[in-house]
């Protein structure tokens, strides 16, 4: 199948593009807890998929300094993993300050540490963009969902009119290394039923509501 041009490549050194994105949030991690909690924007954004959440198990890959967390934790059996170990550091102080508790641990995505079918809901913010292989990390996504369960993201992508707004702003994100996906023959490759909703950013900000 022919790659679409305006579409990322996957990464040829996958180690080599990992080991850059986690450098950079090691070294961005203070200051990028405090850009989540003080800009209305970006937490607007992801707090969309809070209403989305159901079942009594939830996950959240790549959970950052754990804002989102700290709004759902006390109302679900609640797991995380993120790959950067200062994130899971603050993340872990966030809840504490807000007496919440999670299962919360560093790892990565495309080795997923539970069973199959364990959890209702899945969460993923701002996250699959800067994965190097999107194919191992929605298999890993969809094996660890209950059947019937539901995998809720958040990530950057085209808008669907094409607006001139929202392809430069999805065109930004791509220079600053996110990897652009088309998220519809990835989503039907693991038997998905899904819904794309366009919730920011000209556009250019998706919500999808995947169902296994």
């Amino acid at each position: 199948m022919t790659q679409n041009k305006r579409f990322s490549a996957e990464p040829v050194d996958k180690e080599k593009f990992t080991d850059k994105n986690n450098q950079a949030y090691s070294t961005i991690a203070k200051g990028y807890d405090l850009f989540i909690k003080i800009l209305p924007i970006w937490r607007g954004w992801i707090c969309q998929a809070l209403p989305h959440i159901r079942g009594d198990r939830v996950l959240e890959v790549s959970f950052g300094t754990g804002y989102l967390l700290t709004q759902y934790a006390g109302k679900y059996e609640t797991y995380g993993i993120d790959y950067n170990d200062k994130m899971v550091t603050t993340a872990k102080k966030n809840l504490a300050a807000r007496n919440l508790a999670a299962n919360i641990q560093q790892g990565t995505v495309e080795e997923l540490p539970y069973e199959d079918g364990f959890f209702d809901t899945i969460v993923n913010t701002m996250a699959f963009t800067g994965y190097p292989d999107s194919v191992k990390a929605m298999s890993e996504l969809h094996r660890v969902l209950k059947k019937g369960g539901r995998l809720v993201m958040v990530d950057v992508n085209y808008p669907a009119n094409n607006n001139r707004l929202g392809t430069w702003s999805t065109k930004a994100w791509a220079v600053l290394g996110d990897l652009i996906r088309d998220m519809d023959p990835l989503f039907r490759q693991f038997g998905f039923s899904y819904s794309d909703k366009e919730i920011g950013g000209f556009g250019s900000i998706h919500l999808y509501i995947a169902e296994k």
